[in-house]
């Protein structure tokens, strides 16, 4: 048999120190042996010189305080972290110091604030909508044409609004102004006081970019619309067109815009920007 040391009387740690689960034996100091009991659930172990055995039993901001995507961990204090839920869609982050605990929120965009809404890829097409863009959050739209290219016929691009599906087909009052050729050519004028359209693009204009504004297309007043476009290829290559018009009908608070042409295609991408009230 074999014969192992006996420890000396008083030397060890008891099993007295310790008495429920989760209990771990630390020091207090220099051969003083001390009981740290175990934590509340989700709680994680970090040094602290500040407390008796240097350890203290902390909330796990790290893993546990998320509990669902977008959320962010913000101090509160100093060495205190509370959750910021996710925001709403568009919305963005801001400081403000009467929100507690965190000082910040999330928020719609300030005044003045572009924002892109819809992006619409046309691929070879006479006719196509884009619905549910125009809502009561913006007073004014932006709609830019890039790459969009085809050869029209006369008359070029024709645009009509709607609403919740409906096409509104008269009332539309435009002038605009076309280079006949050229940036040495003749400019042109033409308008109509009680159109069933509104007219974009002129004949032959194979645009690289285009962009059209829109005030007043979801409220109570008359839709407004401003168009800026110039000829990259073609018979009117470098021809510029400028549209001004208004839309007369009821109802208001449009949603949404038709863009036809009598014959031939469209292509290229059409993207919707929103201007904050």
């Amino acid at each position: 048999m074999a014969i192992g040391r006996i420890p000396e009387p008083g030397t060890g740690i008891p099993e007295s120190i310790v008495d429920a689960k989760g209990d771990i034996v630390t020091a207090t100091a220099a051969d003083t042996p001390a009981r740290l009991a175990v934590g509340t659930n989700e709680q994680r172990l970090v040094a602290d010189s500040g407390e008796a055995t240097g350890l203290k039993y902390v909330a796990d901001t790290t893993n546990y305080a998320i509990a669902a995507k977008g959320d962010l961990l913000v101090g509160t204090a100093a060495d205190t972290l509370a959750v910021l839920s996710v925001g709403t869609n568009g919305h963005t982050l801001v400081a403000d110091s009467s929100v507690s605990p965190t000082g910040l929120k999330w928020a719609a965009p300030s005044s003045g604030a572009m924002t892109k809404i819809n992006t619409t890829t046309v691929t070879a097409s006479a006719a196509f909508n884009i619905d549910s863009i125009f809502t009561s959050t913006y007073k004014r739209y932006i709609i830019s044409f890039q790459n969009f290219l085809g050869v029209y016929p006369a008359g070029g691009v024709k645009m009509q609004l709607r609403k919740s599906g409906t096409t509104y087909t008269s009332n539309y009052n435009w002038g605009i102004v076309r280079q006949t050729s050229n940036p040495a050519g003749l400019w042109t004028f033409s308008s109509n006081g009680s159109d069933s359209s509104f007219s974009l693009f002129s004949p032959d204009n194979r645009a690289t970019q285009a962009e059209l504004f829109i005030g007043n297309v979801n409220d109570s007043g008359n839709t407004e619309m401003n168009f800026y476009g110039n000829a990259s290829a073609g018979g009117n290559a470098g021809a510029v067109n400028l549209m001004n018009g208004i839309y007369l009908g009821t109802p208001s608070n449009m949603d949404g815009l038709r863009f036809t042409i009598t014959s031939g295609s469209m292509t290229g991408t059409i993207v919707v920007y929103g201007l904050e009230k």
